[in-house]
């Protein structure tokens, strides 16, 4: 069977999101692995199909999640945030080399999980009667992915730690729309998430102290510097405490976001 990381990089490239997530939960995170071979990038990361169309999250419209219309906008967003997510984690997986192999392994494990979140979205939405597709979308996580390409350290402290790690903070009040609506299922759904999503960004905090030890840097002065060099979006609450305490952030960082 052919090395995880080239499996990773091949579903990356898969432009149908549906074969991509099926792939991925496909994927065998303790079949044979290749730590050290350097992979070239191809063109066309990442697969995507045509539609959602991408543009700036200022422009995308907020309907009243009374509607079926907006309660569906709702649920696509989430959809393809978790379509994004599956990229990222496979990136993460094909992109950087030598690290040990519980690295890789473990980062396989979200690719899988985020992809079982993307189905559980497709499907609700394709219960109400919309696709995945049928709404715009921003394109804000793979950007900073684009922007932290050539360094691991910047990648995981400002895509799991930062911009998935809101959505933590945001679940709450997602889950309250959805609910207060009459979605029971979509509510479900988004505890689900929640549930994994702790588990994913506390894999993102365990590698990013692992990789300021290997540098011998201080995760929350070198944190600030990586955010402010590569244009992370400001941290401001209401933060899930609990969440991002179980998620493994420090009191310190915690009381750093809040200062």
């Amino acid at each position: 069977m052919e090395n995880l990381r080239r499996q990773a990089l091949a579903l990356l490239l898969t432009p149908s999101p549906d074969a991509k997530a099926e792939g991925t939960r496909a994927l065998d995170p303790l079949a044979a692995l290749d730590t050290d071979e350097v992979l070239v990038e191809p063109a066309g990361i990442p697969g995507r199909p045509p539609k959602p169309e991408l543009m700036p999250h200022t422009a995308l419209k907020h309907r009243s999640v009374g509607t079926l219309e907006g309660r569906a906008g709702l649920l696509h967003a989430l959809a393809h945030i978790e379509f994004n997510a599956i990229n990222l984690a496979l990136d993460i997986v094909w992109r950087f080399a030598g690290m040990p192999a519980d690295f890789y392994r473990q980062w396989l494990l979200v690719a899988r999980e985020e992809a079982l979140h993307f189905q559980l979205l497709r499907d609700h939405l394709l219960a109400l009667g919309f696709r995945y597709g049928d709404f715009p979308a921003h394109n804000a996580l793979w950007e900073m992915a684009e922007k932290t390409k050539g360094d691991l350290l910047a990648r995981v402290a400002l895509v799991p730690r930062t911009l998935e790690a809101r959505g933590l903070d945001a679940s709450p009040a997602v889950k309250a729309k959805l609910v207060g609506a009459g979605d029971l299922k979509a509510g479900a759904i988004i505890d689900i998430i929640l549930r994994d999503e702790i588990g994913h960004v506390a894999t993102g905090n365990h590698w990013y102290r692992w990789l300021c030890d290997q540098r011998c840097l201080a995760p929350v002065a070198t944190y600030s510097q990586l955010a402010a060099q590569y244009g992370a979006p400001r941290m401001k609450g209401p933060f899930n405490l609990d969440a991002r305490r179980a998620a493994g952030f420090t009191e310190e960082e915690l009381a750093s976001y809040r200062g």
